[in-house]
């Protein structure tokens, strides 16, 4: 799509707004960490987040909107607690792996949390690409921020960043779905962020 043909941005919200958007991802989340995907229903989350189900929809289309806003949630306060804590091994590959076993293992105390986001991002359509897109964006970031270059990345660093975040989210996939462990899952990490270090 040319930038002539892209829809114009949505408008900020009022404080209002936010913080009623701020309480349904709140009561999302909680509904999927105790009961994973199925339990979040839209009905519940508008209850729990005392807003009515119409406005819920207005935010959020459906389900799979919803936890896709969660995950994009989830990954930013991830970001800010990288940031606060940065890794410290002095080369790029080593403090990538680092921080996103970090993320992992963040991952990993909320299990059904975090497979009510996985699920919801294998199911999300193109409807949802922008939110998907955002979701992207901000692995990625994390990433970035983990290598802690100044100045933007090389051609070679980009495609690398790329592979390392496919390789995240299908590590993710297989430890959820039980075809990974945990040990494998860091080895893949540590693996890809190897990329890093190719000339």
């Amino acid at each position: 799509m040319s930038p002539s043909a892209a829809p114009p941005a949505e408008p900020p919200l009022s404080a209002r707004q936010a913080e009623r958007r701020h309480r349904i991802l709140r009561a999302a989340t909680a509904l999927a960490a105790r009961g994973g995907y199925e339990a979040v229903q839209m009905r519940e989350v508008a209850e729990s987040a005392q807003v009515a189900l119409g406005t819920l929809y207005r935010y959020f289309p459906s389900k799979v909107h919803l936890l896709v806003a969660v995950m994009l949630e989830q990954l930013q306060e991830l970001q800010e607690h990288i940031r606060r804590h940065p890794p410290t091994d002095r080369e790029p590959a080593p403090r990538v792996a680092d921080t996103l076993t970090r993320a992992f293992h963040a991952l990993q105390r909320e299990p059904l949390l975090a497979e009510a986001m996985v699920r919801a991002m294998c199911f999300a359509d193109r409807s949802i690409g922008a939110e998907v897109d955002l979701v992207s964006a901000a692995t990625g970031q994390l990433i970035l921020d983990a290598i802690g270059q100044s100045g933007p990345p090389s051609d070679s660093q980009r495609a690398a960043v790329r592979v390392i975040e496919h390789t995240w989210h299908s590590a993710l996939v297989a430890w959820l779905s039980g075809r990974a462990s945990i040990a494998e899952v860091r080895a893949d990490l540590h693996t890809a962020a190897r990329l890093l270090t190719l000339p």
